[in-house]
């Protein structure tokens, strides 16, 4: 894997994390994310709910600082039981 990226960091970066619509899914995400940016600026938080209400999609914006702190946040998210999919 190269270590090159078309991105110049730091840069504010959007990561959009979908899962199912429970009501500590936003929390539990902003957590997860703070992980790995302490500085998450609660006002770039955007929730959107499905039609139905049964998904739940957290847009975070973030001032990414290097690549492999995407890679850790996107591994990190990726993994956890409540996330359906990270864009």
């Amino acid at each position: 894997m190269s270590d090159e990226s078309p991105l110049q960091f730091p840069c504010e970066f959007p990561i959009k994390v979908m899962g199912a619509g429970t009501p500590d899914f936003r929390g539990l995400m902003v957590e997860l994310v703070r992980r790995h940016a302490a500085d998450l600026d609660e006002t770039r938080i955007q929730v959107r709910d499905s039609r139905t209400g049964r998904y739940q999609s957290v847009t975070v914006v973030i001032n990414a600082q290097s690549r492999a702190q995407l890679d850790a946040l996107y591994r990190e998210l990726s993994s956890h039981p409540g996330v359906a999919m990270v864009l």
